[in-house]
C-alpha cells in the first residue's frame, strides 16, 4: 500500500471513529442535559441579604455622581445578578465577579454538572445546585436564558442587575466563528468563506426551527428570554427592550469596557482594586473576519433587533457617563489601565496572551471552539513574588477551571470537552 493510500485510509478511519464517538456522545449529552421538568416550588421570602455586612465589608466616602462630596459613607453592594450574554467579554467580567465573591465570602448560585443553567431553556430556580426555597444567594452569573419572575424568587429584592452588550455585527461574526459548527444548517453553506456566503442571503440558509439556530440571529435578545425571530416593527420588540431597561440597573458595553467598570464601581461602591482584569477568551487576530462596510450593514440588518437593543443602551450608557463626568471618567480609566499594566508585568510571562499551543499549563488552557485552537491564553510568570502569586493565578485562570476551583461539579461540561478534544485531534 502506497503512502498516499495509507494517508487516505487513516483519514477515513479517523473520520469514522470521530463520527461514531461524536454521535454517541451527543446523544448521551442531550439525554443528560435535557432541561429538568419544572416542579412548582413553594414561595418563601428571600432574606434581605446573607452577606457578611456591614462590618466585614469596606465602606468609603460616597463620591458617586448623585452624592459627590457629600462626605457620606457607602457599603459595597454584594447582591448581584450578572446576565452573562454570549461573546461579549462576559468571561472577563465573570473572573472579576469570582474574585470579588471570594474576597467577601459570598454565596454563589451555581448550576449543577455543567457551566450553564440548562441553556437555552428558560432559567428556573430548580436548576441551582442544592436549591431549596428560602435559601439565600448573593451572586448568580453563569450563562442562562433570562427569566425575570424566577430570578426574582431566588435573590434579595435589592439585588443589582448587571449585564453587558456588544456591537451586534461584531457579535454575529464572533458567534458564527465560535458556534457555527454546532448549527446544522450551516453545514450546507458552500465555499470556504461561509460567513460571507450566509450574509449575502441569510434566508436561503437560516431555519428558525433548526437546532441551535438562535446562535445566529439576534442572540442578545434571545439570551434575555425574548423571541429573536420577531419582525423589527413587532410591538413585542419595544416591550422586550423596556422590560430589560426596567430590570437592569447597569448595561455595560464591550467597546467601552473600562468605562463600564468605572460606572459599576460607582454604582456598587466597589474599590478600584476590585476591577483589575486581564482580557480572557480573546481570539487570535488571524481567525477574526474583518467585516467590510457592506457585510457589516448586512449583519446589522440581519440582527436588527439586537441593533435596536444596542442603540437604546448605548444612549443610556453615555448619559450615565455624562452624569459621572467625562473628565473624571477619563482620569479613572487611565488609572485602571495603568494598574492593569502593572499587574501584567507582575503576572504574565512575556506580558501578553499567547496561542493555545504555547500555553504551558493545562490549567491555563481556555475552552476552544470545535475544530479550532483560536482562543488565546496566558502563561503565569515564573517566580512571581508571594504577595501576588494567588491573585495572579486567579486573574489568569479560565472560566471552567475557576468554576471547578469554586467547587462546581462540571462533569457534563468536561465530558463534552473530551469529545471536542477528540474532534480537534
Amino acid at each position: 500500500m502506497t503512502g498516499k493510500q495509507m494517508r487516505q485510509w487513516r483519514s477515513m478511519c479517523k473520520g469514522l471513529v470521530l463520527g461514531t464517538l461524536l454521535t454517541s456522545c451527543m446523544i448521551l449529552l442531550y439525554c443528560l442535559s435535557t432541561p429538568q421538568i419544572h416542579v412548582s416550588l413553594p414561595e418563601v421570602p428571600v432574606p434581605y441579604s446573607c452577606a457578611h455586612r456591614p462590618s466585614q465589608l469596606h465602606s468609603k466616602a460616597t463620591i458617586n455622581s448623585s452624592q459627590r462630596n457629600s462626605g457620606q459613607t457607602c457599603v459595597a453592594k454584594v447582591d448581584i445578578m450578572f446576565m452573562k450574554t454570549h461573546k461579549t467579554a462576559s468571561s472577563t467580567f465573570l473572573n472579576i465577579l469570582f474574585r470579588f465573591g471570594e474576597k467577601h465570602r459570598l454565596k454563589f448560585a451555581f448550576p449543577d454538572s455543567r457551566n450553564d443553567f440548562f441553556y437555552p431553556s428558560p432559567f428556573q430556580r430548580s436548576q441551582v445546585k442544592d436549591y431549596k426555597p428560602g435559601m439565600c444567594f448573593n451572586i448568580i452569573c453563569n450563562h442562562m436564558r433570562f427569566n425575570a419572575p424566577e430570578m426574582a424568587k431566588l435573590l434579595p429584592m435589592d439585588t443589582s442587575y448587571i449585564t453587558i452588550l456588544r456591537d451586534p455585527a461584531e457579535l454575529f461574526e464572533s458567534s458564527f466563528h465560535y458556534f457555527g459548527r454546532l448549527v446544522p444548517f450551516t453545514w450546507k453553506i458552500p465555499g470556504d468563506d461561509k460567513l460571507t456566503e450566509f450574509l449575502l442571503d441569510p434566508s436561503k440558509y437560516f431555519d428558525p426551527e433548526g437546532f441551535n439556530s438562535f446562535y445566529l440571529k439576534n442572540l442578545l435578545f434571545f439570551d434575555f428570554g425574548q423571541d429573536n425571530t420577531l419582525e423589527l416593527d413587532d410591538p413585542r420588540v419595544k416591550e422586550g427592550i423596556k422590560l430589560i431597561s426596567d430590570r437592569f440597573q447597569l448595561v455595560m458595553l464591550v467597546e467601552h469596557f473600562e468605562e463600564s467598570l468605572i460606572l459599576l464601581k460607582d454604582a456598587l461602591c466597589w474599590e478600584m482594586d476590585d476591577l483589575l482584569f486581564f482580557k480572557l477568551n480573546a481570539r487570535k487576530g488571524s481567525t477574526v473576519s474583518k467585516l467590510t462596510p457592506e457585510l457589516r450593514a448586512r449583519a446589522l440588518e440581519w440582527n436588527a433587533i439586537d441593533w435596536k437593543l444596542y442603540q437604546h443602551f448605548n444612549q443610556t450608557f453615555w448619559k450615565k457617563v455624562d452624569a459621572y463626568g467625562r473628565q473624571r471618567m477619563a482620569e479613572d480609566v487611565t488609572e485602571l489601565r495603568e494598574r492593569n499594566k502593572v499587574m501584567a508585568s507582575i503576572c504574565i510571562e512575556g506580558g501578553h496572551a499567547v496561542e493555545a499551543g504555547n500555553i504551558q499549563e493545562t490549567d491555563m488552557q481556555p475552552w476552544q471552539p470545535i475544530g479550532e485552537k483560536s482562543i488565546m491564553g496566558y502563561n503565569l510568570k515564573k517566580n512571581v513574588d508571594k504577595a501576588h502569586q494567588k491573585l495572579c493565578r486567579k486573574m489568569l485562570m479560565p472560566e471552567i477551571q475557576y468554576l471547578t476551583e469554586l467547587g462546581v461539579n462540571l462533569w457534563i461540561t468536561k465530558l463534552w470537552g473530551h469529545v471536542r478534544d477528540i474532534i480537534n485531534w
